[in-house]
């Protein structure tokens, strides 16, 4: 199962940002290109472990996107994108992102109190981003139904679980190790 996903991972390159190590990897990145075959692969996946009894589909910009859509198009689920601009919307909340490279905002809307939601991205490092979105969906009063990623960098995982109170699905669980990415699962 994933074997493109997979092999993919396995060949990716990495680069450090600071102390970060960062895989250049299609899902994640877009570079090198995407082949339609990987993210099938991917998106099936998805589609199958996911709890789509949901209201939305919640994703933040932007590499998360290419996966969020074409999923709600496979559920008829429609989805929202958790943006790096304000619009200034009645009801809009403001998230911090502190990530392992960088750190910036984010800004929830167009979820409202009792909307059941499904969380999508493309990665989980260090956790700030899905930290930020699932602590925005509860300011809102939203139900987290599911959240899922593609590929777990196996550091935070399960302390982030045991903070938020929720279950992280991922696809593949992988590490970098001397400037390669191992598959642990």
């Amino acid at each position: 199962m994933l074997e493109l996903f997979r092999s993919s991972l396995r060949d990716a390159r990495v680069i450090r940002v600071g102390s970060y190590e960062y895989i250049i990897h299609p899902i994640c990145d877009g570079v090198p290109p995407v082949k339609p075959e990987l993210l099938e692969e991917v998106l099936n996946c998805m589609f199958k472990i996911t709890d789509l009894d949901c209201d939305l589909i919640v994703s933040p910009e932007a590499m998360a996107l290419p996966l969020a859509a074409p999923l709600s198009l496979m559920s008829g689920i429609p989805y929202v994108v958790v943006r790096k601009r304000s619009y200034g919307l009645g009801g809009e909340v403001r998230i911090e992102q502190p990530t392992g490279y960088s750190s910036g905002v984010l800004y929830l809307n167009g979820v409202k109190r009792d909307d059941r939601v499904v969380v999508v991205d493309d990665v989980l490092s260090s956790g700030g981003t899905l930290r930020g979105i699932v602590n925005a969906l509860r300011e809102v009063g939203a139900d987290i139904v599911d959240v899922v990623v593609a590929v777990d960098k196996g550091q935070c995982c399960e302390e982030l679980e045991a903070e938020l109170g929720i279950t992280i699905k991922s696809l593949v669980r992988v590490e970098v190790r001397d400037g390669h990415v191992l598959i642990l699962d």
